[in-house]
């Protein structure tokens, strides 16, 4: 019994100073008050976008052709190959088809026979006219001619007259005949459409070809690419396809030559977003005499972004995030203040913010939502 009595009053005495020190607890609060928390700030700039933005794009032919032939016929010759430059009106391919030699023969014997008939009828009518001017001429005199005989002669030579323009009518289908079957000849000759050169050869001597040939003959015997001027077919997203004119200078690269810059104007904007990619094509024209360009190319475009008004501009670590949107903090009286921004374009380090912000405002130059809304911080300004 001494011996707890003893163990409580040692205790006793331990617990009393500690409650000392507690009591209140105002003397140990004013020991150890939290400091504001300190943060850099910068301001909110008004400026002008003028920067560029690379985008993908592939540089295409102005003009190309699957070179199909207009008769059915079999190659005889192909004078040309993958690889080949060609001219226009160069000849590619030599077709034959027997069948268009019978046709011709076919249609000069019609022409000849609609030519022997129209000379007779002229020749017939021109005797008829005769014998009825002569008539005519001697009816002048009472009771030479009957009457009826003159009737009978002038009747007969306008049947002759419609005879002549009948046969005047066959000998001109006839013509035609033969033109069409020289032209399905000429068919037999295929020349180059355009300047260019033959990147695919399918067909080879031998192979029948033609619309009545079959798919087989469907088949494109060469494919012609113009390669003096190309098309630069740029995507441009939506977001960027208010800042664009005809004829402005734009600058691309390719990866065949790297470190050299090629240009050209903007020449067609088809107005229309692509509802997959929401992207606008564009096209630059893009002369290419010396063929360095190759098509089916891609190139990388310094695509110029330019704003007619004023922006705000922050750098981009004043920008957070949460779950739920994007904001800077802004600071008003030493405190804190979350403003909601929906960003634009990236210019080096900084980022265009549309929000409720105005020009000179001081937001934290590193946010973070560790920084909550309404804190008390203590400021110093950051080189902007």
């Amino acid at each position: 019994m001494k011996r707890l009595a003893r163990i409580s009053s040692c205790a006793l005495t331990l617990l009393v100073p500690v409650l000392t020190g507690c009591d209140g607890g105002k003397p140990a609060a004013s020991n150890v008050a939290q400091a504001a928390v300190s943060v850099k700030t910068v301001a909110v700039v008004s400026k002008k976008l003028d920067a560029p933005v690379n985008l993908p794009a592939q540089l295409l032919p102005y003009e190309t052709v699957d070179v199909c032939p207009k008769v059915t016929g079999f190659i005889e010759t192909i004078k040309v190959d993958r690889g080949s430059r060609v001219k226009k009106g160069d000849v590619l391919v030599r077709l034959t088809a027997p069948e268009l030699v019978a046709q011709r023969s076919q249609a000069e014997s019609a022409l000849h026979a609609a030519e022997s008939q129209l000379a007779s009828a002229q020749a017939k009518l021109a005797a008829d006219q005769g014998t009825y001017l002569h008539l005519a001429s001697a009816a002048k005199t009472p009771g030479v001619v009957a009457e009826n005989d003159l009737l009978v002669a002038n009747q007969t030579a306008v049947a002759d007259k419609g005879a002549v323009a009948a046969a005047e009518s066959n000998a001109n289908a006839a013509r035609d005949a033969l033109r069409s079957v020289t032209q399905m000849e000429a068919y037999l000759t295929i020349v180059a459409p355009f300047n260019g050169v033959v990147t695919t050869r399918n067909l080879h001597p031998g192979a029948l070809v033609g619309p009545a040939s079959g798919p087989a003959g469907a088949m494109p015997i060469v494919q012609i690419v113009g390669t003096d001027r190309l098309r630069l077919v740029v995507p441009v997203p939506e977001a960027l396809v208010g800042i664009m004119k005809e004829g402005q200078a734009v600058s691309f690269t390719v990866p065949a030559y790297p470190g050299q810059s090629f240009h050209a104007p903007i020449a067609r904007i088809s107005h229309d977003i692509d509802v997959n990619t929401r992207t606008m094509p564009v096209e630059l024209d893009v002369h290419n005499p010396d063929g360095r360009l190759s098509p089916g190319s891609f190139a990388t475009v310094t695509w110029p972004v330019q704003r007619g008004y004023p922006t705000l501009f922050v750098p981009t670590t004043a920008v957070t995030s949460d779950q739920q949107h994007s904001f800077v903090i802004r600071v008003r009286n030493g405190k804190t203040e979350w403003v909601t921004v929906q960003t634009g374009q990236v210019v080096n380090t900084e980022v265009e913010v549309f929000g409720r912000l105005q020009a000179g405002d001081a937001v934290v130059r590193t946010a973070s939502d560790s920084i909550r809304d309404g804190q008390e911080v203590s400021t110093e300004a950051a080189k902007q």
